[in-house]
């Protein structure tokens, strides 16, 4: 499910559902450093910019799938440059993305289309 909100510091007084077992939750931010149109994501979305934002600037990792293993790793999302989960792949670890080459080393890929939880 996605939300669309308007004033990015409704994402900061946002509380985490992450621990094990918890739900997802990844905000996605139409312009650099966490500000514009943004969308709180809680599961895959196949296409960002579907009447949702016009372009991913910015990101910020809150929950997400907590493999096993000792001990558990951080949540992690997947996300693509490409719509329907194709092209270069990301992953995001919990944590703040202000712009595309906080989550990409690549200097010929700087759009995310499609995110999903790993």
């Amino acid at each position: 499910m996605a939300e669309q909100h308007g004033a990015p510091e409704q994402a900061a007084a946002g509380k985490s559902h992450g621990g094990l077992g918890g739900g997802y939750k990844v905000t996605v931010y139409e312009l650099e450093n966490f500000q514009g149109k943004r969308c709180e994501l809680s599961t895959e979305c196949p296409n960002l910019t579907d009447s949702l934002l016009e372009k991913v600037g910015s990101i910020q990792v809150e929950s997400g799938p907590r493999p096993g293993g000792d001990p558990p790793s951080l949540p992690r999302w997947l996300a693509f440059e490409c719509r329907s989960f194709r092209g270069e792949q990301f992953v995001l670890e919990k944590g703040d993305y202000p712009r595309w080459d906080a989550w990409s080393n690549s200097r010929h890929s700087d759009s995310l289309l499609s995110l999903r939880p790993l």
